[in-house]
C-alpha cells in the first residue's frame, strides 16, 4: 500500500532541478522546468494519472513507436513534444525517463545558447 501512495514523479523532479541553470515554475496546473527561457519538462496530473512532457528530437522514432504500441501511455506530437502518462503502480521506466530528460534538457539548453549567440551577432552587425 505504501508503494502505491508514493509519488513516482518526485525523483524525476529532483533530477530535473539538478541540471545547471534550471528554474522551476508553473504552467497551468503543471510544474515546468526551464533552462534559460526554454521549457524542457512538464510534470503534472491528468485524469488521475501522472503526466510528463519532454521536448525530444533524436528519440522521436522511439516515442512514436511507443505511442503506437501503448497509445494510452504515450503520445508523440508533431513539434517534438512527447507525453508519457503512468500511475504509481505502473510508473514510467526509470531508464527511459532519464534518457528522455537528458535529451530534452540538452536540446533546450543548446537551443537557448544558439539564440543568444545569434542575437548578439545580429546586434553587432546592425550597429557596425
Amino acid at each position: 500500500m505504501a508503494a502505491s501512495s508514493k509519488d513516482p514523479t518526485e525523483a524525476i523532479r529532483q533530477k530535473a532541478s539538478r541540471y545547471p541553470g534550471v528554474d522551476e515554475g508553473t504552467a497551468c496546473t503543471q510544474a515546468s522546468f526551464k533552462v534559460g527561457k526554454k521549457s524542457f519538462l512538464y510534470v503534472g496530473m491528468q485524469g488521475g494519472r501522472y503526466k510528463l512532457m519532454f521536448k525530444l528530437k533524436d528519440s522521436i522514432p522511439e516515442a512514436t513507436g511507443l505511442a503506437k504500441k501503448y497509445p494510452d501511455n504515450y503520445a508523440a506530437g508533431s513539434v517534438g513534444w512527447v507525453t508519457a502518462r503512468f500511475t504509481a503502480e505502473d510508473p514510467m521506466p526509470k531508464e527511459l525517463w532519464q534518457r528522455w530528460m537528458d535529451e530534452s534538457y540538452h536540446l533546450c539548453a543548446a537551443s537557448g545558447s544558439r539564440k543568444k549567440a545569434g542575437s548578439t551577432t545580429r546586434r553587432r552587425g546592425v550597429s557596425d
